[in-house]
This record gives structure tokens, sequence and C-alpha cells, in this order.
């Protein structure tokens, strides 16, 4: 503990001017004051909570270094402060003596209120070697002001260190345990789904996120100073923020796999629906596939020389991933269900569309002996209208396009020819003849 320095006879002379009275006076009200600020922040310091804690923590890594340097400055303010206690009482005592103090005092209370007359004797410097403000000493002397701007600085980095750790115990743990709780909740749904480590991609990142909030938590409660980021340029004491990078990941994970187990919810609530429609793409899949291969029967026997495409049969491995399906609904596999589900709806579309391609495929030397036929009948209604029907010409041509396109084998190259001899004939029959005699036939076709 410091004691206030000795003053034999008073008989020693200050360094600087000798106070008067009112200096004296003024002196020793500043450094009260100071007194009782410096005793408040100390006080406040003992039962501040994060010290409280930081005392009855298992702690570690950067933590546990800073609170032991914390610890032995808190330590050294005690001293200190005692020793400036002292001095301040020594002071006020020889201002008591007297109303109107005389020389001798006057230079006693100029010593003490302006020069180094407090020593502070540091009994752990032999055994600790360096102290936290220099070399190691036995004592140290000070002046009252000095042992001021010594104790703010001491204060001022243990209360900082004090204020980082209780401000991440007092944001981390708590929005960790929300998350665990948000966890566990999330866990219990994946399971009722199907979702398991080693089973699904969504189980095996639960899993992960569950070992990253576990290890989080123990490391924030063990070494808090470890999530603090200082403010920059911040000087006071807790400048900063707890550093939630960790915690911010495993959220937003927690957030995918949510969504995800949600998605697989879903489709255990609408599976029976879209099973029903897959089942309804692929039966009008076979459908238009069995339309197909009974067109390409009716092709190649009223159609000679035609390059009709093959009709494959229907899709049975569609048909046996359907099945597996209904399974997975059946025994609730829905994780299974979910993306199979997702690939079937694609492949069943595409099928149907590609049914509905072969179909027409098949069916298009029949659309163009139809097209041929119409053309055909089209140009004899023209004729007719212009009483050209009984022309032998045009019923003879007629009759051979006719023959043609009504006959089994149709050769559809052959019937074209046929009914474009034809729409010539009726052409030239149909063009009016020039000025002067000249015929007006040609080869053109006029509508």
């Amino acid at each position: 503990m410091g004691v206030a320095g000795s003053f034999p006879g008073y008989a020693g002379r200050p360094t600087g001017p000798v106070m008067d009275r009112d200096e004296a006076d003024r002196a020793l009200a500043r450094l009260g004051a100071e007194h009782e600020a410096v005793e408040s922040s100390l006080l406040a310091l003992q039962d501040h909570a994060g010290r409280r804690l930081l005392e009855g923590a298992d702690l570690t890594g950067v933590t546990k270094e800073r609170w032991a340097a914390a610890e032995q400055a808190i330590t050294l303010l005690w001293v200190y402060f005692d020793a400036y206690t002292g001095a301040l009482a020594s002071a006020r005592e020889i201002r008591s003596r007297r109303r109107h103090p005389g020389k001798d005092d006057l230079v006693a209370l100029t010593d003490l209120l302006r020069g180094e007359a407090v020593t502070v004797g540091n009994a752990q410097a032999a055994a600790s070697g360096p102290s936290l403000t220099g070399p190691a000493r036995l004592s140290e002397r000070f002046t009252l002001e000095e042992l001021v701007s010594r104790m703010n600085d001491l204060y001022a980095r243990s209360l900082d260190m004090v204020v980082a750790s209780d401000a991440v115990w007092s944001a981390l743990p708590a929005r960790i345990d929300l998350l665990a709780a948000e966890l566990r909740r999330t866990r219990s749904l994946a399971q009722s789904v199907g979702v398991r480590p080693g089973e699904h991609p969504a189980g095996d990142d639960l899993e992960e996120i569950t070992q990253e909030l576990t290890t989080l938590r123990v490391q924030v409660i063990s070494d808090p100073l470890a999530f603090w980021l200082p403010g920059p340029g911040s000087a006071a004491p807790g400048g900063g923020r707890p550093d939630t990078a960790r915690y911010d990941r495993a959220a937003r994970a927690l957030e995918d796999v949510r969504r995800e187990i949600e998605a697989v919810l879903a489709v255990r609530q609408d599976a029976e629906q879209r099973l029903v429609r897959l089942r309804d793409v692929l039966s009008r899949a076979d459908r238009t596939l069995a339309e197909a291969r009974s067109a390409r029967g009716e092709v190649l026997a009223k159609i000679a020389a035609s390059e009709v495409p093959a009709v494959s049969g229907p899709p049975t491995a569609l048909q046996e991933r359907l099945a597996a399906a209904s399974e997975h609904r059946r025994h609730g596999r829905w994780n299974r269900l979910s993306p199979l589900l997702d690939s079937l709806e694609r492949e069943a579309e595409d099928e149907l569309l590609r049914a509905r391609e072969s179909l027409t495929s098949v069916t298009a030397p029949l659309a163009v002996r139809a097209e041929l036929r119409g053309r055909l009948d089209a140009y004899k209604a023209k004729v007719a209208r212009h009483g050209l029907a009984e022309d032998p010409l045009l019923i003879e041509r007629y009759d051979a396009a006719r023959r043609m396109l009504w006959s089994a084998p149709c050769d559809l190259r052959v019937a074209e020819q046929a009914v474009r001899r034809y729409q010539r004939a009726a052409a030239d029959l149909l063009t009016p003849r020039r000025p002067g005699g000249q015929g007006g036939y040609g080869d053109g076709e006029t509508s």
C-alpha cells in the first residue's frame, strides 16, 4: 500500500514557487474532486458485470492473456488509489492546522500537492520481473497529477478489456442459443421428411451447422476477445463491436437448409396430384405413339415410294421411374421423391412432345395426298364455273390425276405431276386469247 512521503520539519524546498493559501485551497479542492471521481470509477469497475464474469470464467487464448494483465492493472490501481488517498489526507491535515497557514505549512503543502511526494511500493517487482509500466523497481515516486494520469491510463485499459468481453458475451451467446433452438426445430422437421446425414445433402449441412454452433459457443464463452472488432480511431473504452461473421454464416446456411426442407414438405403435400398429372402426361404420350404406329401402317398401305419414319415403343424407363416415385410416396421417402418428381415432370413433357412430333412425321404423306386431292377438286370446280367442265383434255387429265390420288398405294410424286398437268391445261383454257388472233395458252397457272 502506498504511503505519503515524510516531511521532517518541512525543511525541504519545493522545486517551484511556494503556493499561497488560495492556490493551495484550489489545488486541494481540485484533487479532492478527482479523488471522488477516481473512487467512483474504481467502484463501478469492481461491480461491473463483465469483470465478475471474467473472474469466474475458464478463459483461453487472447482473453486469458489480457485478463491476467487487467487483473494486475486493477490491483495496481487500488495500490495507487490508496497512495493518492494517503497523500491527499496528509495535505488536508496540514491545511486544517491553521486558518491562515504559515510559511512552513505552505512549503509542505506545495511539496505534497506539486512535488514527487508520493512513494508507491511494488512488492511484486522482484518476483514478477518487468511491470506494466516499465522495468521492475521496488518503489516509484509520483506527483499527485502523475498518479492520477497513471490511474486513468490503467483504468481505461482495464475497462476497455472488461467492456469488450461483456459486449461479446451479451451479444453472441444469446443469439447462438436462439439459432441453436431454430436448428433443433429444423432437424426435427428434416427427420420427419427423411432428410438425414449421409442420406441427403441437407442432412449433412445440418450436421455441419450443429458442430459449428457448438464449437462457436464454447469459443465465445472462453475467449470473447477473439470475437471483438475494435472501432477504427475510437479511443473510448469498449469502442468497437462483436465479430458476428461466423454466426452470420451459420445463420445463412441454416436458412438455406430450411428453405430446402420446406420444398420437400411442399412435395409431401402435393405429391399425389403431381403423380396423377405425370400418369396423365405419360398416358397421352402412349396414346399418341399408338396412334402414330397405327398411322404408319396406314401410310405404308396407301402411299408408295415414301420414306415413313419408324415409331418407337412406349417409354418403359419412365414408367419404371414413375412406379419408383409411387413407392417413395407410399413409404414417406420425401427427400428422394422431390428430385425424382422434378426430373420426371421434365422428361414426361419431353416424351409427349416427341410422340406428337413422331405422329406428325408419320402422317405427313397422308397430309400431302389430302392437299393434292383438295387442289385437284378446287381446280375442277373453277373450270366448271367457267363452263369448261366437258372439255375432253381436262376430263382426260382429271381422270388420270384422280385415279392416281384415289388408288392404293399412291405414288405421291407421280400424282403431284398429274395434278400439275391438269392445272396447266385448265390455266391454258382460262387464259384469254391475245389481240391479233395469237393464242393465249401458256404454262402459268391462274388463280
